[in-house]
């Protein structure tokens, strides 16, 4: 029983039980996900979907969107979520790369990515933010059982595109035992049971809310409150009939924000979780302050799904990541040539263990460069653990930025600038910001003045990147820093603006 799906089935004697209360107050029990992911699965076949095939999504966040997620699963297909925000141009590249069978999209942007899939053989399906669309409509006829294709434990479940400093996205490829061992692991260590009540407030195309909060949720046969999108007004009313909450650190930077947080608002709540971007240790001594609760932070990425997190029992150190979860191994090492560090000395986070994924989509030179001899798996983030086994990161090796909970790499968007009239160079930095984590920045270097300005800059973007990419701010420079090598040094430019968005 290797097949996720298979295991999820294992785990969940009562399907009466409820899973999902959605937004408009529609109840779905285990059974009648069961049920809907059954006849999604027999439409993924009759569209040609067999094993092995992936099948794109670009949806809404709404209940027949997380069960298509399972339906890929029981049909033997490799799930690849797709950024919503992501333009028909950033599209091009993940469907020419992945060569999905099936794209499923919402009704506004069919007919763009019908070209776009025409070219790849790929048949497109809609699915709009009410759940609605062909997709459904064809699920109308079909059966509510389906015999779910075997798949091994090293088979893959998913694809997720990940960023990097330099080059196009890599997609990152999970297998069913990646996903069930984390969620195994999670369940236990933060305690999830029947019981719960998870807010989910996460987008589903990240691994955030799709794998650690759709999950751990399901395997434990917790139920879960589903929210189309974070809104403070509404996560503050429904606490009262939940137990946990996962969120990135805006969630909690906003929530501090609401008149009506307090100790009695959080009294139902037993867990707070923040994770997918760094949370300020002042935001957390604030929350603790003022609801009684300290934050749990974990620590994970889309590679390796969680890796450390701050104990259920015990303390919650503020600027840490917490422990290595059990059955993960975390080291820290000298970047370059690999050899072991000791506690309190800062290197490269390295990570191996059954939640680290199989490699990245058709770049067996970059897999290979990614991983040591031993199997460790270098993370390109810098940290250390002190000599209480917590570990800390400090940075990243790289310049990826981690904004809202989302990875944005520089290069992308400084080939969308250089290309621009008027300007000689850029460089994009992310810096400190109090609501993203970090807010994108590119400092210019214009070759006149008066030919190009801030708005052009962010007008002539809209069209070509997603909106969590366009940068929040534009800076001109007589020149960039450049260390004798002629390298642009991306620390001095982040030193120099860190305080831009202060408040």
């Amino acid at each position: 029983m290797s097949n996720l799906f298979d295991r999820l089935v294992g785990n969940t004697p009562d399907l009466s039980a409820i899973a999902i209360v959605n937004v408009d107050g529609r109840i779905y029990t285990y059974g009648d996900l069961f049920a809907l992911s059954a006849q999604l699965a027999h439409v993924l076949v009759q569209q040609g979907v067999t094993p092995g095939d992936r099948v794109a999504v670009q949806v809404e966040k709404t209940v027949p969107a997380l069960v298509l997620y399972l339906a890929t699963l029981r049909a033997g297909g490799v799930y690849l979520p797709l950024n919503t925000a992501y333009t028909l141009a950033e599209l091009e590249y993940f469907l020419n790369d992945s060569e999905p069978r099936l794209v499923i999209c919402d009704p506004s942007s069919e007919n763009g990515i019908k070209v776009l899939a025409s070219r790849i053989g790929a048949d497109v399906l809609t699915l709009d933010q009410v759940g609605q669309g062909s997709l459904i409509t064809q699920s109308a006829r079909q059966l509510k059982d389906f015999e779910t294709s075997p798949r091994k434990g090293d088979d893959l479940a998913a694809i997720l595109y990940t960023s990097g400093t330099t080059g196009r996205s890599k997609g990152a490829m999970l297998t069913h035992d990646n996903l069930y061992s984390n969620a195994a692991t999670l369940i236990d260590y933060w305690r999830f049971t029947s019981k719960d009540v998870l807010l989910h407030a996460l987008p589903i195309y990240h691994t955030h809310g799709l794998f650690v909060g759709t999950n751990v949720t399901f395997f434990s046969g917790a139920s879960m409150i589903f929210l189309p999108k974070f809104d403070p007004d509404r996560i503050m009313d429904l606490m009262a009939g939940a137990s946990c909450l996962m969120g990135v650190p805006t969630f909690y930077v906003r929530l501090l924000q609401h008149p009506k947080l307090d100790k009695s608002a959080v009294k139902n709540m037993r867990l707070f979780i923040s994770g997918s971007a760094p949370l300020l240790a002042d935001t957390h001594r604030e929350w603790q302050a003022k609801t009684g609760q300290a934050i749990l932070e974990r620590y994970g990425m889309t590679e390796t799904n969680m890796n450390t997190s701050n104990p259920y029992d015990g303390d919650r150190v503020p600027g840490s990541v917490g422990f290595p979860l059990p059955g993960v191994s975390v080291r820290i090492a000298e970047p370059d040539t690999g050899q072991l560090l000791p506690e309190e000395e800062i290197g490269m986070i390295e990570v191996k263990g059954p939640n680290v994924f199989k490699g990245y989509w058709r770049m067996p030179d970059k897999t290979e460069a990614e991983f040591r001899p031993d199997g460790f798996f270098i993370t390109g983030d810098l940290g250390k653990i002190d000599a209480l086994g917590y570990v800390h990161i400090v940075g990243r090796g790289k310049d990826l930025i981690i904004t809202g909970g989302f990875n944005v790499y520089p290069k992308e968007i400084e080939s969308e600038i250089d290309a621009m009239q008027g300007v000689f160079e850029s460089a994009v930095i992310g810096v400190p910001h109090p609501d993203f984590g970090e807010g994108v920045t590119a400092v210019v270097v214009r070759t006149q003045p008066e030919q190009i300005d801030e708005n052009s800059i962010i007008n002539a973007l809209q069209d070509r990147l997603a909106k969590f990419k366009q940068p929040k701010k534009i800076i001109f420079v007589a020149d960039l820093p450049r260390n004798t090598m002629g390298k642009v040094q991306k620390n001095l430019l982040r030193d120099q603006f860190s305080k831009l968005f202060a408040k």
